[in-house]
């Protein structure tokens, strides 16, 4: 069981400042203590630990990997703290810094152009966008929320579902005049099927016979990608077929720059669409819960 004298959060915060600025005596003058008193707090919090969190030299102090992991969760858990008092003192208004990680397709077609309106309606609220469609760890790259296309894995993060969009599979009608409309699944055989890096998609394309029963194509072309925008800009230029999300593509149908392809062998398979992020009892900053809030009432997939 916790001591109650034991004030872990001045111990975080002692031991961030020892990190952020390179020894126990520029954290002694920045809290006005003295270096042995630094010294002995960071003992304790390692003998309570049970781990050595600096290895301690002449020259410098070294993080231990234990160490590394306990000032990334302490800094977070300080600036959840700092968070909290200032929403607590000021109404709960929504404000500070939000950092949000989308996938690639999600964040250009979706995300970023919501943004202005956001903005406006949030003044107070700072936003820092990565997109990536490497599945990254919220706690360890420090992100507020994180927008994830398919289905969820299994997790500790909770999750607000923003929709689902249809998977479809297109080309260029250059690429369809020079090598052929396939009438059926079995004609991809002859056929440049573009393809992802990473092994969520390594389960294939499904297509539905006409005779009901749901048969895979396994892609297999000339050319692997990172993301969906570079999958696009590929079919685009008439490189080869594609299978991607039917609102990262829609314009580029309804323009007739893509065309779809085996349409009437879709078998009706989904992409869910959340956004994850981190959840302590129920309790979300305000800026989170704005964001939350808005991509559910304005995102359309």
């Amino acid at each position: 069981m916790a001591r109650l004298d034991v004030n872990r959060s001045g111990e975080m915060e002692v031991f961030a400042r020892v990190v952020e600025l390179g020894g126990f005596s520029a954290a002694a003058r920045a809290f006005r203590m003295s270096p042995s008193a630094v010294s002995k707090l960071i003992s304790r919090l390692e003998a309570r630990l049970g781990v050595r969190l600096i290895n301690r030299s002449t020259r410098k102090l070294q993080l231990t990997p234990e160490g590394s992991a306990f000032y990334e969760r302490a800094v977070r858990v300080l600036d959840d703290m700092a968070t909290a008092e200032r929403e607590a003192a000021v109404g709960a208004t929504p404000s500070g810094l939000l950092r949000v990680n989308t996938s690639v397709p999600f964040g250009l077609h979706r995300l970023l152009p919501l943004l202005p309106d956001f903005a406006r309606r949030y003044p107070d609220i700072k936003v820092e966008v990565t997109l990536t469609d490497t599945v990254v760890d919220l706690l360890e790259q420090r992100a507020d929320v994180a927008i994830r296309v398919g289905a969820m894995r299994e997790s500790r993060l909770l999750a607000r579902k923003l929709g689902d969009s249809r998977m479809v599979v297109v080309a260029s009608p250059a690429y369809l005049a020079e090598r052929g409309v396939p009438n059926t699944p079995d004609d991809l055989a002859g056929h440049n099927l573009l393809d992802f890096g990473f092994s969520k998609w390594k389960n294939g394309w499904p297509f539905r016979e006409r005779d009901g029963r749901t048969i895979t194509v396994i892609p297999s072309g000339n050319a692997l990608v990172s993301d969906g925008e570079a999958m696009q800009h590929l079919a685009l230029a008439g490189m080869g077929i594609a299978r991607l999300t039917r609102f990262h593509v829609e314009d580029d149908i309804a323009g007739g720059r893509l065309a779809l392809v085996l349409e009437d062998f879709n078998p009706g398979d989904i992409e869910p669409v959340h956004a994850v992020f981190v959840g302590h009892g129920g309790q979300l900053p305000a800026r989170v819960r704005a964001l939350l809030d808005y991509l559910v009432e304005k995102v359309r997939l």
